[in-house]
């Protein structure tokens, strides 16, 4: 099954183009993946800080609990931001700027196809196969291993 004719007519440059915006899109999800991996984190040592927070004041250790309390606690992670709050501006904001703005250019050039170069390596890998499972049918109808009965 060809799928070249499903491809658009694209120039070189086009079709670096749109393979270099897709890595970008795909590297700012990477990117965004180690965001919540890093908000997971920092979820995990606020869950730390709190249990040290109970036991330090549970030991007596009044001053230090009410800092961990007070200022690291409920402290930003960035500026006052915690990091749920980073996670859903980058979100919202520069992953969706990034996938709209590639979108568009797909859409304009590709007729909204995704990873064109990928298909076009694809199907001539794919093309260049089949003439070589043909000569193997072939040969092997010519010596009588033919098992199609």
């Amino acid at each position: 099954m060809s799928r070249s004719a499903d491809l658009p007519e694209l120039s070189d440059a086009e079709r670096e183009a749109l393979h270099r915006l897709r890595l970008g899109v795909e590297h700012a999800h990477r990117g965004y993946g180690y965001l919540l991996a890093c908000h997971h984190s920092v979820g995990h040592a606020v869950d730390h800080f709190e249990r040290a927070r109970e036991l330090l004041e549970e030991s007596g250790h009044e001053a230090h609990a009410a800092v961990l309390r007070d200022d690291v606690i409920p402290q930003g992670f960035v500026d006052d931001m915690w990091t749920y709050e980073v996670v859903d501006d980058v979100r919202r904001g520069f992953l969706a700027d990034v996938s709209e703005a590639e979108q568009a250019v797909r859409d304009d050039l590709a007729d909204g196809q995704v990873h064109v170069s990928e298909q076009r390596l694809q199907q001539r890998w794919r093309d260049r196969a089949e003439p070589e499972a043909e000569r193997s049918e072939a040969s092997e109808r010519a010596s009588g291993n033919d098992r199609r009965e």
